[in-house]
């Protein structure tokens, strides 16, 4: 089996692993988002929402791009251009969650948006307070 370690990321700290495991979930989330509507739909959970699936692959899709930026950051954390391109997967997927559920009203607070808002918030918060760790 060998050492699993030496394929892991290899800079000081914890941050980039926390990146890794949200690439890697985020890949699974893709591949399911081609397989299947359910979980699409408990994201975009309000009454009047359709979600379609052309709706859900393209969900996919956007989440294989920032699932890729994320897996590329979590390897090359000290890159500020990478770590820049990370910082903002986080900004865009939090700034879509909550338009979603305040303003356009697809989405509404449940186990299928907390996690995504959750998730997005405090890695952009965290990766805001460790820049000056990672990026010199």
């Amino acid at each position: 089996m060998g050492n699993i370690t030496s394929y892991l990321p290899q800079n000081e700290g914890i941050l980039q692993y926390a990146l890794l495991l949200a690439s890697l979930a985020s890949i699974g989330n893709s591949v399911q988002s081609y397989l299947t509507t359910s979980y699409t739909r408990r994201v975009y959970s309000a009454p009047e929402t359709t979600v379609t699936p052309l709706h859900s692959r393209t969900f996919g899709t956007y989440t294989a791009v920032v699932s890729i930026i994320r897996l590329y950051a979590a390897y090359n954390i000290t890159d500020p251009l990478l770590y820049q391109l990370a910082l903002w997967t986080y900004v865009v997927a939090l700034g879509h969650f909550y338009s979603e559920w305040l303003i356009f009203k697809t989405a509404r607070w449940g186990e299928g948006l907390a996690g995504p808002l959750v998730v997005s918030a405090g890695s952009l918060t965290w990766m805001l307070l460790q820049w000056g760790q990672y990026v010199k």
